[in-house]
C-alpha cells in the first residue's frame, strides 16, 4: 500500500469520527487532555499538513507558520471539509524541500528533506494525536472507535503477530 493511500484510510477515519461528534463534544475541555480539546488535536494535524501543502511550491516547510485558525478548532464541518481539501491535495510529485524550525525565539535550523518524507512524519504526528484524540473521545462522548483509531500501523502489526 502507497504511503498516500494509507494517509488517506487514516484521515478519513478522523473525518468519519469526528462528523459522528456534535459541535459542543468537539470543543468541549477534556480533563485527561489537560484541559485541551478533540478539536484544537484535530486543528493541529489539520494545519502541519496545510503548511507542507503551503512550503511545497518554494520548497521551504515550515511547520511554526501555522494559522490557528479557531474555526477548525471549534466546528467539526470546517474541519472535515479541511481534512477533504487534505485528501484532494496530497498526491504530489516528491521533491526535495528544506524544512526551517525556529528555536528559542531566534535560531532558524534548516535541514533538507523531501515531500514524501514529511508526509510520513505528519502521517505519524496525527496517529499521535488521534491517539489523545481517543482518549477525549472516551470521555466526552458515547462513539465507538475502531481498535485502530490512533494506533501506528507497527503496533497493529505487533499486536497481530502476538495474537497468532
Amino acid at each position: 500500500m502507497q504511503q498516500s493511500e494509507i494517509i488517506c484510510n487514516v484521515l478519513n477515519e478522523l473525518a468519519d469520527v469526528i462528523a459522528q461528534m456534535s459541535n459542543e463534544e468537539y470543543s468541549m475541555c477534556s480533563v485527561n487532555l489537560s484541559g485541551a480539546t478533540i478539536g484544537q488535536h484535530t486543528r493541529h494535524i489539520i494545519e502541519l499538513y496545510q503548511c507542507l501543502f503551503n512550503g511545497y511550491q518554494s520548497g521551504i516547510v515550515n511547520y511554526e507558520k501555522r494559522k490557528r485558525d479557531i474555526r477548525i478548532e471549534t466546528d467539526r464541518d470546517v474541519a472535515v471539509h479541511c481534512i477533504d481539501d487534505i485528501l484532494s491535495d496530497i498526491y504530489k510529485e516528491d521533491k526535495h524541500v528544506i524544512l526551517e524550525a525556529v528555536f528559542g525565539g531566534e535560531a532558524i535550523i534548516s535541514v533538507a528533506s523531501s515531500y514524501n518524507r514529511e508526509l510520513i512524519y505528519n502521517l505519524e504526528h496525527a496517529i499521535h494525536h488521534m491517539a489523545l484524540i481517543r482518549v477525549g473521545i472516551q470521555e466526552l462522548t458515547s462513539i465507538s472507535l475502531s481498535e485502530r483509531f490512533g494506533v501506528a500501523p507497527s503496533t497493529i502489526e505487533y499486536r497481530t503477530k502476538c495474537a497468532q
